[in-house]
């Protein structure tokens, strides 16, 4: 259930910036997951809604899920590749999801079998965009 307390960080630090910004309300907020976190999106939503509707200034707030795929690059050849290319069990990808470095003990190159290669893309949750009233 790290949903509601990613919710509660992304509802906070929304808060936060829009203060920073002079904002008199927020409209919409962009947040961006991770395909590595695989976050329940309907109970992040949930947890959301639950969390802003006491307070004025953020209530009426959109938040947009932008989903972010998975990229990766070896290290030893070159070549770029995504998650949803490479196979892999409902265990690995299980485990991939609590410790996204866990890819590099289930996850190879497609190109030279290497398992040292970087997470370029599609790593945790953050804001991307704040708009709002000024």
């Amino acid at each position: 259930m790290h949903e509601w307390a990613l919710a509660e960080s992304v509802v906070k630090t929304a808060a936060e910036h829009s203060k920073n910004e002079k904002l008199k309300k927020l409209s919409e907020v962009g947040v961006v997951f991770g395909e590595l976190q695989a976050i329940d999106q309907e109970i992040f939503s949930f947890a959301l809604k639950e969390l802003v509707k006491n307070n004025d200034k953020i209530s009426a707030c959109k938040f947009k899920v932008i989903n972010e795929p998975a990229a990766f690059k070896c290290k030893v050849c070159g070549k770029e590749f995504s998650l949803k290319s490479l196979k892999k069990t409902d265990v690995e990808a299980e485990y991939i999801h609590f410790i996204p470095e866990m890819a590099h003990t289930f996850l190879k190159c497609p190109k030279c079998a290497s398992p040292d290669f970087e997470i370029t893309a599609g790593r945790g949750v953050y804001i991307k965009y704040l708009k709002g009233l000024q």
